[in-house]
């Protein structure tokens, strides 16, 4: 029987968590932090997250859920210029490594001080790769460039040890799990693959995944896939010569592989594939639309750094109102800023991201429903961290 590259992913994906499974221990059950418990409420009203959520959402007004749908960073160790995002609203924020203080216990000593009590914390997040991409110099777990030539049950023990790194330290959400996939050394992301071919990189994103399962909330990234599109996405949008079915058969499966492993969050990348669509991913309908009916994925969706649309000098992406607007019609859930001292500096303040949002909303360009299917998959995951 004839079957399409489409319908045949689940079962290649499949096989290859078998093989991960058969070369390790079984995955630690992950808590209501997993991506099953990310969906957007009601379909359970005697969840009490769900209630939760229902219950908070009733009292927020069209700013505030505006607000939070936004994870920022801020630099220095200081932990006052977070503290004032938190308390502008916003769902998390992003350490980088002028956040991270000499020490393990100083860096828990920040993050503590940015929680505020709240009965949903704040997502606290970190790109920790480990390698070219790591933030914490202690973390000494094993990076790709040592995790592509090994098993696939090393990369789940090398980010289970990561994980609990973070964990230690209050950090809750990695954006840790490169699925790109490319053999071309000269590539911007071939140092932090997993895997120079999809089968490879498949295995070890789902085990990197259900190392991290249960211990942070795991995230992968860029989708739809960097390493088919040559260039560097902070200063550029870099162009996939793929069509869609050609992305099927190989970048997809990384994808697929983590989000069947039980990945949190996907992180969508601003490059293109225009075959399918000609706007970044990360401000694409139809790719958020793939990602979600055809890969099947239910958690949330962010953003990578939005100001790498602005950092292109393309006059499309200058605004940064407008680039906000678009992601979360898109399909969105959360927005990520690497913000320097004075945001101003680049036309962005929480104020005007906000003002953007709700002005959309009002006009008609983002639905109620959309905004309000986001803000619940955030306040969930949030949620979902105050009862493990």
């Amino acid at each position: 029987m004839h079957m399409s590259r489409s319908a045949a992913l689940p079962l290649l994906v499949a096989a290859v968590l078998v093989g991960v499974t058969a070369c390790s221990p079984m995955a630690p059950t992950a808590p209501s932090s997993t991506h099953e418990s990310t969906a957007a409420p009601g379909h359970d009203r005697g969840d009490p997250i769900e209630a939760w959520v229902d219950e908070r959402m009733s009292h927020l007004t069209l700013e505030q859920k505006a607000a939070s749908l936004l994870m920022l960073h801020a630099p220095g160790t200081d932990p006052a210029p977070l503290l004032a995002y938190v308390d502008a609203g916003v769902s998390g924020l992003l350490l980088m490594g002028d956040n991270v203080p000499g020490t393990p216990p100083e860096l828990a000593a920040l993050t503590s001080a940015v929680q505020d009590g709240q009965d949903a914390p704040v997502l606290i997040g970190i790109d920790e790769e480990g390698g070219e991409v790591q933030r914490l110099p202690w973390d000494t777990a094993a990076s790709a460039e040592t995790l592509r030539g090994a098993p696939a049950a090393a990369a789940r023990d090398a980010f289970a040890t990561r994980a609990a790194t973070l964990a230690d330290v209050g950090v809750s959400v990695n954006f840790g799990v490169v699925a790109d996939v490319t053999p071309d050394p000269a590539s911007f992301i071939s140092g932090r693959v997993l895997g120079t071919d999809p089968s490879a990189a498949a295995e070890r994103v789902a085990a990197a995944v259900s190392g991290e399962r249960g211990v942070v909330l795991s995230t992968i990234k860029h989708f739809p896939g960097h390493g088919a599109a040559p260039g560097d996405s902070h200063s550029s949008v870099p162009a996939a010569p793929l069509t869609l079915e050609e992305w099927r058969s190989g970048p997809a499966i990384p994808f697929s592989a983590g989000i069947a492993a039980g990945a949190d969050i996907v992180m969508t990348g601003h490059l293109s594939y225009p075959a399918v669509d000609a706007a970044p991913a990360s401000l694409s309908p139809t790719w958020h639309r793939i990602l979600r009916d055809e890969l099947g994925f239910d958690g949330v969706i962010v953003t990578d750094d939005m100001l790498m649309l602005q950092h292109n000098d393309l006059p499309e992406f200058a605004d940064p109102g407008e680039n906000a607007v678009r992601a979360v019609a898109a399909g969105s859930d959360l927005l990520l800023y690497v913000l320097p001292a004075d945001p101003s500096e680049f036309g962005i303040s929480v104020s005007g991201l906000v003002a953007s949002i709700v002005g959309a909303v009002q006009s008609g360009r983002i639905s109620q429903g959309r905004l309000d299917d986001a803000v619940e998959r955030v306040l969930t995951m949030r949620r979902s961290l105050a009862t493990t």
